[in-house]
């Protein structure tokens, strides 16, 4: 019978850092997941790593996540590209945020560059001279493919590393015993470990559902869609625009930022359906556009996931319009993201005994902060 010191349920970004970080300090490390592959809010969202838009603690965690995800890339293709990100204004409000960010950044020491609308239009194919006032530029972080970085980190930890990764295995049961836990998995196979670390997302029924319905964690359903391959138009890194700026935390530490929130008209579609539209080209030259914000409490999560609501794309549609001519508009998919957050804190943690950890509720900063996180939270479990 082989004994784990970390047994993860749950092969998402959260949790295969966690695995990451306990296998660089020799630990004994599987990670369950009940797909053949992660399919949950690691591979439905953009692939842009920004910690740019998070406040001070968390932009602490998404910077040492670059690191993380470049150190990899140098060792194992996951398809890390370092474009940069940029934030464009659409107007004087906007600018003035992000000429204050910039001095924040300089404070803290994270690279960023103000943009002339001139550099903008001169860098990013097919932005609108009409929309575009300016811009800040952190060329630091990364973009890379959701639906495949994930995947292959899982590969290299699998193969370099030594994980145990069990795809296709639901875990139904974790029991403590004397001197460790025992999970039982749906197929009853048992699995046995010193530690384990629930990290199912917004997997609410499987494990500890009275758990999650007790506490403030919400589902947030978010819409995007793929635009089909532009055929020379390459538009790099991660795009951010007026909205991102309006909505993004980083921005809140701006003496300006409470005084332009006040003027905004509550009633207006992106604040109804919570939109902000960002772009990100895939090495396809697909684009990605999106997205909106729709919540529900945990216990009532299943409400989000019935259907695409095409007034939400169409208003998308038509805001991303006005901030880009695209040379390709024809719609290939759309798909509905989920993640999870709390209402009053950044992450959900919940011990059961001394044993069994529950972690979920990153909310969107999984794909950019996890990797960084998780380098300190390990401590908690090892």
């Amino acid at each position: 019978m082989k004994k784990y010191d970390l047994l993860i349920i749950g092969g998402g970004v959260l949790g295969t850092f966690h695995a990451f970080h306990a296998l660089e300090k020799g630990l004994r490390v599987a990670v369950l997941d009940k797909n053949s592959r992660p399919q949950g809010s690691s591979v439905q969202n953009f692939g842009q790593v920004v910690p740019s838009g998070m406040n001070a603690e968390w932009q602490r965690h998404g910077r040492k996540s670059l690191d993380i995800y470049k150190s990899i890339q140098a060792q194992f293709d996951i398809s890390v590209r370092q474009n940069g990100s940029v934030y464009i204004a659409s107007d004087a409000e906007e600018m003035t945020l992000l000429e204050e960010l910039a001095a924040i950044n300089r404070a803290n020491d994270y690279p960023s560059q103000l943009l002339t609308a001139r550099e903008c239009l001169q860098r990013y194919e097919g932005l609108r001279a009409d929309y575009c006032r300016g811009a800040l530029f952190f060329p630091e972080e990364i973009t890379l493919e959701p639906r495949v970085a994930l995947y292959r980190i899982l590969q290299f930890l699998a193969e370099q590393k030594g994980l145990d990764f069990f795809p296709k295995t639901l875990a139904i049961e974790v029991e403590q015993t004397g001197d460790g836990c025992r999970v039982t998995a749906s197929d009853k196979q048992f699995f046995y470990a010193d530690q384990v670390l629930v990290c199912s997302g917004y997997e609410f029924q499987s494990l500890y559902p009275d758990v999650y319905a007790q506490s403030d964690l919400q589902a947030v359903k978010l819409q995007m869609m793929l635009l089909e391959r532009q055929p020379t138009q390459v538009i790099p890194g991660s795009i951010l625009t007026g909205l991102s700026i309006r909505r993004y935390e980083s921005f809140r530490d701006c003496p300006s930022y409470a005084a332009i929130k006040a003027k905004e008209e509550p009633d207006s579609l992106a604040k109804k359906w919570g939109v902000h539209i960002l772009f990100k080209q895939t090495t396809d030259g697909s684009i990605i556009v999106g997205d909106s914000h729709e919540y529900a409490d945990a216990a009532d999560a299943e409400t989000l996931r019935i259907e695409t609501k095409g007034e939400i794309n169409r208003f998308m549609l038509d805001e991303a319009a006005k901030i880009f001519d695209l040379q390709n508009w024809n719609l290939r998919e759309s798909w509905n993201g989920m993640y999870t957050q709390c209402k009053t804190s950044d992450i959900f943690r919940h011990s059961i005994g001394d044993r069994i950890h529950l972690l979920t509720g990153i909310g969107g900063k999984g794909m950019t902060a996890s990797a960084g996180f998780a380098f300190e939270n390990i401590k908690k479990y090892t």
